[in-house]
């Protein structure tokens, strides 16, 4: 059986804003199962929605690097902040950044691999190896992202927390809507949906969400509450999926609505073909 510790106790809490005592008891009924706890919170009409920004994350920070040809992303953890805001620790994002951007490698892997532009003696690892040495921590490359431009489409980045936290959306049907793509990104920094739209989230979460929203209807007539749990399920779309979010910087508009504007005005059929929000330490 597991054993329910108070550090358990408060990840819980910094996750669904229960109280300490009703976490407890959530994590006792769970076996000390965090995700099975928190179900059971919502179950119980406790916790309505779950603070994602509580997980535990390493240090680090990202780095972003641009060419004509494609957009690169790196997320390199750090053991401790006061490194991860050191100078060396920073150009070293930075190049690795560049690297990327120039050799638009296929995975993490491949990246790895590959020999440094900027010192072609060693790797990529073995160059991380190097920064491991001079920086005293252990520094570990965790991802790599190339995201490829072409003439019908525009990519928008933002950076947030001074690289804590990035962000990139590809607009098709345009070339010319940077701008516009990197509104989206700012917003998708904040707001930090999941997935575009309503049919890209996975049959077995739909079905959870909807056996939560049934547990908190009780005698009411079947007819009621299959109009509530519909209206809950539109309420959790909303939440989670880009295009039913309101926009932070209009919120009288959704993001869709913002794309269809924003497609009359300028007469392109303009459409989010993809998005991603990178925080350090998330999976």
């Amino acid at each position: 059986m597991s054993i329910v510790t108070p550090q358990l106790i408060k990840k819980l809490r910094e996750r669904t804003g229960v109280g300490m005592v009703k976490c407890k008891a959530a994590l006792d009924e769970a076996n000390g199962d965090l995700e099975k706890a928190i179900e059971n919170l919502r179950k119980a009409g406790m916790a309505s929605a779950v603070k994602k920004e509580g997980r535990e994350a390493n240090e680090g920070l990202i780095g972003i690097a641009q060419t004509d040809g494609c957009v690169a992303l790196v997320e390199v953890n750090s053991e401790t902040d006061f490194v991860a805001q050191n100078e060396k620790f920073k150009t070293f994002i930075h190049q690795l950044a560049t690297e990327a951007a120039e050799m638009q490698p296929q995975s993490l892997d491949e990246f790895l691999g590959l020999m440094c532009k900027h010192d072609p003696s060693i790797t990529i690892d073995e160059y991380r190896a190097l920064i491991v040495q001079s920086l005293g921590e252990n520094i570990q490359i965790k991802r790599v992202e190339i995201l490829p431009k072409d003439g019908s489409s525009s990519i928008g980045v933002y950076s947030h927390m001074g690289g804590r936290i990035v962000t990139a959306v590809e607009l098709k049907g345009s070339a010319n809507a940077e701008s516009l793509a990197r509104e989206i990104a700012m917003h998708i920094a904040a707001e930090a949906p999941e997935y575009l739209k309503s049919e890209d989230v996975p049959a077995e979460i739909k079905e959870r969400e909807k056996e939560i929203a049934r547990s908190q209807v009780k005698n009411k007539p079947e007819n009621i509450i299959d109009k509530i749990i519909e209206g809950k399920m539109k309420a959790f779309f909303d939440q989670v999926c880009l295009s039913g979010q309101k926009f932070v910087k209009d919120p009288s508009i959704t993001i869709q609505q913002l794309m269809e504007k924003e497609s009359k005005a300028s007469g392109e059929s303009l459409s989010i073909e993809r998005f991603l929000r990178w925080q350090v330490g998330a999976k």
